[in-house]
């Protein structure tokens, strides 16, 4: 809505599912999700993928541009990372990074990221500090847009 000047009424849900589920009603005419989520629910024909929020086009949904095709600067991405309290000593966490980064390297698991719409980011601990330094800079921006607080 910032980016464009679009009105859109958020509707909150408690996950995908029931969000899902308003969606193939008809109850709700549109949500942002998760691609592993919603795929079945596209390969099956219950749902219409318009865009994707990546920078890049999907692999999983050939023909489907990006979101950032029409509105330009538009990016959106789901990720997950693992954590560590503040206080854990080097050696643990580069332990830890080492059988993260060597189990996302499996042929098997890159597989089933990949075809649900995933894709593992392997690297060290810095990296995964860099992103979600970047991340949380971007949605401070959209959250003071958005007027929203915590009320």
């Amino acid at each position: 809505m910032a980016l464009t000047g679009i009105k859109m009424t958020h509707v909150p849900y408690r996950g995908a599912g029931p969000a899902l589920t308003d969606l193939i009603a008809g109850t709700v005419d549109v949500i942002f999700d998760n691609l592993p989520s919603s795929i079945e629910h596209i390969r099956a024909g219950k749902l219409r993928a318009i865009a994707v929020t990546t920078d890049t086009p999907s692999d999983q949904l050939p023909g489907v541009p990006t979101v950032g095709a029409t509105v330009p600067g538009y990016e959106a991405s789901a990720w997950f990372g693992i954590g560590a309290p503040k206080a854990t000593p080097p050696a643990v966490i580069a332990k830890l990074n080492r059988a993260v980064n060597q189990a996302l390297a499996d042929p098997k698991l890159k597989a089933r990221l990949a075809e649900l719409g995933g894709a593992p980011l392997i690297g060290p601990p810095e990296d995964f500090g860099k992103i979600m330094k970047d991340e949380t800079d971007k949605w401070e921006k959209v959250v003071r847009f958005s007027g929203a607080s915590i009320d």
